[in-house]
């Protein structure tokens, strides 16, 4: 129950990154500038983090070993995920983006069957590795928010909406495939805040580059963007993502678990329906939006569920019969 709080958490903290974003681009702001300057903001803050903790050199000593492994999963889990976000905030209203962003629960649920699964899970019987309860009820979850985001639905034009949900679709895959990829390869060797901040400067002169081209064609970012991509940085950089990766850490050992805590992420939608609602004089929550957030509450209780059996219930008797068979036997 821990990692799900605290990748609900998490979600309250991602919810920042689809506003500011969207108010960057509304304000005028370039999509270049809202990538790059977040995660050259985060190097600085993380960087004190880490040597706070006194774990700079045990980061080094890790990324010596594989730095392929490093540039790989977070050019992909970093850039590929946030450049294409940045831009589709041009094209797609908060809502849009953060509904569309949804699918990165059934992308990692999908995943899990082939990165990073326990050894102790190969077996047919290790019935907590199922796929298709997770499925199910992360179909309810995104039904749920389909019904929260259709009464959006004509504000937007048609081209635009498609290619926002494009960017975010890949945005949405490239997200938890660097992140269980790099979970994987470092198998629990680092704390969330080391894999974070390992992370951003594998990724570095990926920004550093962006932020160049943003300034030989646009000139320097405005203040205005330059305060919110710090705010950005520090709510989503990483606060959220240092709870969200704590939290996959702790249920890295079971794709159960780890499928309930991307599917927290969920609740960006709702946190973001609330604060349009709270912060916009005009917008009002519909029958409908109300039955949709009900739903996603629904499917993250179901999940939360399915954690505790997995870790108490049934199921991990079966497991634990399965491997302790298996021991017998050799």
């Amino acid at each position: 129950m821990r990692a799900v709080i605290l990748g609900l958490t998490a979600s309250l903290f991602f919810a920042a990154t689809f506003l500011f974003n969207r108010t960057m681009s509304l304000d005028g702001g370039s999509w270049v500038w809202s990538a790059s300057l977040r995660f050259l903001w985060m190097v600085p803050m993380l960087w004190g983090i880490v040597a706070i903790r006194g774990k700079t050199r045990d980061l080094w000593r890790v990324m010596r070993e594989r730095p392929g492994t490093w540039v790989l999963w977070s050019w992909i889990g970093f850039g590929l995920f946030y450049i294409p976000l940045c831009y589709a905030a041009s094209f797609g209203p908060a809502w849009l983006l953060a509904s569309t962003w949804q699918v990165t629960i059934l992308a990692g649920a999908v995943m899990g069957r082939w990165i990073g699964r326990p050894a102790s899970s190969s077996g047919a019987a290790a019935g907590e590795e199922r796929l298709w309860p997770t499925l199910v009820v992360s179909a309810v979850m995104l039904t749920g928010i389909a019904l929260v985001e259709l009464q959006h639905a004509r504000a937007v034009p048609v081209g635009d909406a498609l290619l926002a949900a494009g960017m975010v679709l890949l945005a949405a895959i490239a997200y938890p495939l660097g992140n269980r990829q790099m979970m994987a390869a470092l198998q629990g060797r680092l704390h969330a805040y080391e894999r974070t901040f390992g992370m951003t400067l594998a990724s570095l002169p990926l920004w550093v580059g962006l932020a160049a081209y943003g300034w030989w064609t646009q000139g320097p970012p405005p203040p205005m963007q330059t305060g919110q991509t710090f705010l950005v940085a520090l709510m989503s950089g990483v606060i959220a993502t240092v709870l969200f990766f704590s939290a996959t850490d702790l249920a890295r050992n079971s794709q159960t678990r780890l499928a309930a805590v991307e599917a927290t992420q969920a609740g960006e939608v709702v946190f973001t329906a609330l604060a349009e609602w709270a912060l916009l004089p005009d917008a009002q929550m519909s029958a409908m939006g109300m039955c949709g957030m009900a739903l996603v509450v629904v499917g993250m209780v179901l999940h939360s569920y399915r954690v505790r059996l997995g870790r108490g219930g049934r199921y991990e008797q079966v497991r634990r019969i399965s491997t302790n068979s298996r021991e017998v036997r050799q």
